[in-house]
């Protein structure tokens, strides 16, 4: 199934989900599902994916604020400027759509405020479950990585729900950009 869907290289775990020690997605699979009726239009989508990531760039930022050393400092702010990456993509997606009623980014900075964070939890709630120690680097991209991950489940359950087409194939992309970036931050963990 994983390797159906773009992942090149996948481990089968001697005892299965059971045996596995490592971090899981946590919730229900209705967590995050209360941000989408499924019958949104890619435009409405996009402000919520946008807002998602706008949450977790302020998180990082607030992070990078009270790190503790150089590194973790430094890391932060390259998971913020990352998000960043994200919102331009969203937002282009977004221009190149409603290019008709042409917005500015403050404009559309202003249209997209949600509470919740990326993957359906607030960053408050992440902290909380996975109880990071965020002084370590590791510790900080394996937070990182496990946000990443509820955020590709939260959307391939959103893409599954959609009605319309056009809005389904926009998830699936954003899903696909959340995928890109996990393996980025697995390359960036491979390297500490």
């Amino acid at each position: 199934m994983l390797s159906g869907r773009g992942f090149n290289q996948v481990y089968n775990v001697s005892g299965g989900i059971k045996a596995w020690q490592g971090k899981t997605a946590v919730g229900p699979q209705t967590l995050g599902m209360d941000l989408f009726d499924g019958t949104e239009s890619p435009q409405d989508f996009l402000k919520v994916a946008y807002s998602l990531e706008q949450g977790l760039h302020r998180f990082y930022l607030d992070m990078a604020d009270k790190a503790r050393t150089p590194a973790v400092l430094a890391l932060f702010e390259k998971l913020a400027a990352i998000e960043v990456k994200h919102q331009d993509a969203i937002f282009d997606a977004y221009i190149r759509m409603d290019d008709a009623a042409a917005v500015s980014r403050e404009q559309f900075d202003a249209l997209t405020e949600k509470s919740a964070g990326e993957g359906g939890l607030t960053t408050d709630q992440y902290l909380k479950l996975f109880d990071s120690d965020l002084s370590v680097e590791t510790e900080v991209i394996s937070l990182a990585m496990s946000i990443e991950a509820q955020a590709l489940d939260l959307y391939q359950r959103v893409g599954a729900r959609m009605k319309n087409a056009d809005s389904a194939a926009i998830v699936h992309g954003v899903a696909g950009e959340e995928k890109q970036h996990l393996e980025r931050l697995g390359k960036l963990m491979d390297t500490l």
